[in-house]
């Protein structure tokens, strides 16, 4: 029996053939390279960044529009080691500035800081170079640098200015951070002078001597407790003059799991509310 044979019109084999060489070319075209796995696009977000305001951004480096070492106030070495610090907390950021203090609303908005207000202090200060440093400061927050996180230990944050200078911050753990808390807002008045204490490790050590005072909502002193007491510890931040008497704002914070001999809370400078000198005795 003779099989049918199958025929094609010829526009439908046109139509086929057209087809077969589409997929034949399309086969043949060089295909793009894939991007390298460690590419990043500037639409990729940084994917170690940290919440801003788990840690204090200190200044450690300023960098010219070339990449390399800048120059200018902010560079001087009386303005790095001060040290010049950013904090970002519940929508403003803040900052001590080479000298005054400085603070506004802001937000990171299509890669760059936008800085709502900028506001700071008008006091003096002393040498030649900390004001100047204020006011490049200030300059660059407001001119809405770009901004940018990276790293992890420690993590850094790069503010860059429309000309390519460059400020780099690290990421230092802020009390609360450290603590794991809030911690409790106390006040504490400094004697002007340490005393001898007896410390069980510590051979011929001289406390500071401290007294709590306290204020209203008003910000008026309402007590000050009577007996000096000699404080076995340290307080972070804060640095005795002697024949200076302070009174202190500080954070206090519980310490879990202490080691034995070692202090169960933690003591850290928020502000000097206070300060005074006392003549020495004859």
């Amino acid at each position: 029996m003779e099989i049918p044979r199958m025929t094609l019109s010829a526009s439908l084999l046109r139509l086929s053939l057209a087809a077969s060489i589409a997929l034949v070319l399309g086969a043949c075209d060089p295909q793009p390279e894939a991007p390298p796995s460690n590419a990043v696009t500037a639409a990729e977000p940084d994917a170690v960044q940290v919440e801003l305001g788990d840690y204090d951004w200190r200044l450690t480096r300023v960098l010219g529009a070339d990449g390399q070492a800048g120059s200018g106030p902010l560079a001087d070495p009386a303005v790095i080691g001060r040290p010049l610090e950013l904090q970002f907390k519940d929508g403003r950021l803040s900052s001590n500035g080479a000298c005054n203090i400085m603070g506004g609303g802001y937000k990171v908005e299509d890669g760059k800081l936008r800085i709502d207000a900028l506001m700071q202090t008008e006091r003096a200060c002393p040498g030649e170079v900390l004001m100047p440093a204020d006011a490049e400061l200030s300059a660059l927050l407001e001119g809405g640098p770009d901004f940018a996180q990276a790293g992890l230990t420690p993590p850094t944050l790069t503010l860059t200015a429309a000309d390519g200078r460059a400020l780099v911050f690290e990421g230092v753990p802020t009390p609360e951070t450290r603590y794991g808390g809030e911690g409790t807002q106390v006040f504490m008045e400094v004697a002007a002078e340490r005393q001898p204490c007896s410390h069980p490790l510590i051979p011929d050590m001289k406390c500071l001597m401290v007294r709590e005072v306290e204020y209203d909502d008003a910000g008026v002193q309402t007590r000050v407790s009577e007996e000096w007491q000699p404080l076995y510890q340290e307080v972070e931040g804060y640095e005795h003059q002697p024949g200076v008497r302070n009174v202190l704002r500080l954070k206090r914070f519980d310490i879990a799991n202490p080691p034995a001999d070692a202090p169960s809370v933690a003591y850290v400078l928020d502000m000097v509310v206070e300060s005074e000198i006392v003549p020495g005795k004859d």
